[in-house]
């Protein structure tokens, strides 16, 4: 879709706003500044990039926007600060009012605002808005969380992922903005740090637009969240968020990059910057090049989520890219290192912080939102133990960590844990057991089930090879790669239930959706889950 014609759509329902008439100001300093940035502005709409909420608590969420009225022009911003009101409301009309405020957007954080409204009620719905001037921003819909006691009826959770802006529409969010999600959950890749491939030839292509600096993350941001369906998908939920690869670059490994650039840490820096300054996440960091993004969230004793970050910690890539051509897939008797059981994907600290969660927990469903695909994947079959061609990038690349999260997820005696995951462009369900590399038996049991979704956009290998990989992967229960979409749990005190959203056709914004697989999961007694899979 041409990029103009798609921020234009996003933004045109929106400039009647300017029109409304001027609201009262908190103070006449206030008054005062905004009319400085209106002139700045030429009085174009403030709000291109629409609203969000995330984070949330039984008594407080974190809402946010951007200041930025061109979403092509980023640079053109003024550098001054603007002082931007908000509100917060029981009801859509904003009659009642239970809190509001200013907040101040300076450019030194891409004129982004995060306000922690705090005091709320849990367990309900909140609407809330920006000003700035005469304008007003989208309304959006929030909630808190439970108390910590109660167990909830159930939870509407959205799950997305991969959502390259080149590769398709952003009708997955329109779809997900239409199923009323109580929560929505991102789990990484929601820019992607490069724009289309440029073809040098049918068997070459290179990767054009990436960025490396500050400006370029933001600018990359901009354009992504002027879409109108991933605005709106934000304005119906609130959401928990996590990063991948692709907010900073390709296959990257805590300090270290594809292109082995002995600065990365500084690149990474600025991508870690620009995801906070364009998400509702709610402290802020004092370093940027060292940015926590694990965190817990409770929905009453129903749900625990531990969102989970498996980047920034790791170990560097077994056998490195860079000396086999770049490639990321390997025979396992070829690179010793992937059995090296030092190797971590999460770090030492973020496994204590997990184990600990996990441990503590009096949820009745453990869901660990995290990156990628964590069921055993080999490219080759296994005949013998030793055999498996495996990609390096996921947790296949790293068997120990692996094994080790197994065995805390055993030990630790938490509730149903259930595994959330994204980065594959891929539909699957399978079952993790206690050793991932053996099949299921009576001294290896099941100790979590997986649901992996596809993409947003980003494309995928044929279908024919993903039902090869099924029938090497009996721990793979179903895979479906020739469709985007996102999925669609129900959470209960009796059960879980996962629907595969399909799209019809991911370039055609109007793309109808429906349900590729459906699959329920029922606690049982002790560690083993049992479930029940349809298509």
């Amino acid at each position: 879709m041409d990029e103009h014609r798609r921020i234009f759509l996003a933004t045109a329902s929106r400039l009647s706003a300017l029109s409304a008439a001027a609201l009262s100001s908190a103070s006449g300093n206030v008054l005062a500044q905004n009319r400085v940035a209106a002139r700045e502005s030429g009085n174009a709409y403030p709000f291109s990039l629409g609203v969000a909420s995330g984070s949330p608590l039984p008594d407080a969420v974190i809402i946010w926007t951007r200041i930025l009225h061109d979403p092509l022009n980023a640079a053109a911003m003024p550098a001054i600060a603007f002082s931007v009101r908000w509100e917060m409301a029981e009801d859509d009309n904003f009659r009642r009012i239970v809190a509001k405020g200013t907040a101040s957007a300076a450019p030194e954080l891409a004129h982004s605002v995060h306000v922690d409204v705090t005091g709320l009620q849990p367990d309900r719905w909140y609407w809330y808005r920006f000003m700035l001037g005469d304008a007003i921003s989208p309304a959006g819909r929030t909630r808190t969380a439970p108390t910590a006691g109660s167990m909830p009826k159930q939870l509407k959770l959205a799950v997305a992922s991969c959502q390259h802006w080149e590769f398709g529409t952003y009708a997955a969010h329109r779809h997900i903005t239409a199923a009323a999600p109580d929560l929505v959950a991102f789990l990484g890749d929601y820019i992607y740090e490069w724009g289309p491939y440029q073809l040098q030839h049918p068997q070459s292509a290179v990767r054009s637009s990436e960025s490396f600096t500050l400006a370029d993350y933001r600018a990359r941001y901009a354009q992504y969240k002027s879409d109108r369906d991933l605005q709106a998908a934000h304005h119906a939920a609130p959401w928990i968020v996590t990063w991948d690869d692709h907010e900073v670059a390709n296959d990257y490994a805590d300090d270290r990059d594809e292109r082995l650039n002995p600065r990365f840490i500084e690149r990474r820096a600025a991508a870690y910057q620009a995801f906070y300054e364009h998400m509702p996440l709610r402290a802020l960091p004092a370093n940027f090049a060292h940015m926590r993004i694990y965190q817990r969230y409770d929905w009453g004793r129903l749900a625990r989520f531990h969102v989970l970050d498996d980047r920034q910690y790791r170990a560097h890539l077994a056998c490195e890219p860079a000396q086999r051509g770049g490639s990321t897939s390997v025979l396992l008797r070829a690179c010793p290192a992937l059995r090296d059981k030092s190797r971590t994907m999460l770090g030492k600290e973020q496994e204590q912080w997990l184990a600990q969660g996990l441990s503590s927990s009096q949820a009745r469903w453990n869901i660990l939102a995290q990156q990628t695909l964590m069921a055993q994947n080999s490219q080759l079959p296994i005949i013998k133990e030793g055999d498996g061609r495996f990609w390096t990038d996921g947790w296949d690349g790293y068997p120990a960590a692996r094994q080790h999260l197994m065995d805390t997820l055993h030990t630790s005696r938490a509730s149903n844990p259930l595994v959330l995951s994204g980065d594959v462009h891929s539909f699957f369900a399978s079952e993790l057991t206690r050793n991932p590399a053996r099949p299921r038996s009576a001294s290896n049991p099941v100790v979590a089930n997986e649901f992996c979704g596809t993409s947003i956009t980003s494309p995928s290998r044929p279908q024919t090879r993903t039902e090869q990989y099924l029938r090497m992967n009996p721990a793979i229960k179903y895979g479906r790669s020739d469709k985007r979409g996102y999925m669609l749990l129900t959470i209960t005190p009796t059960d879980t239930t996962a629907h595969f959203m399909a799209l019809a056709d991911v370039h055609n914004t109007a793309s109808p959706i429906t349900r590729a697989a459906s699959f329920v999961i029922k606690p049982v007694s002790g560690l083993t889950i049992a479930h029940k899979l349809s298509s």
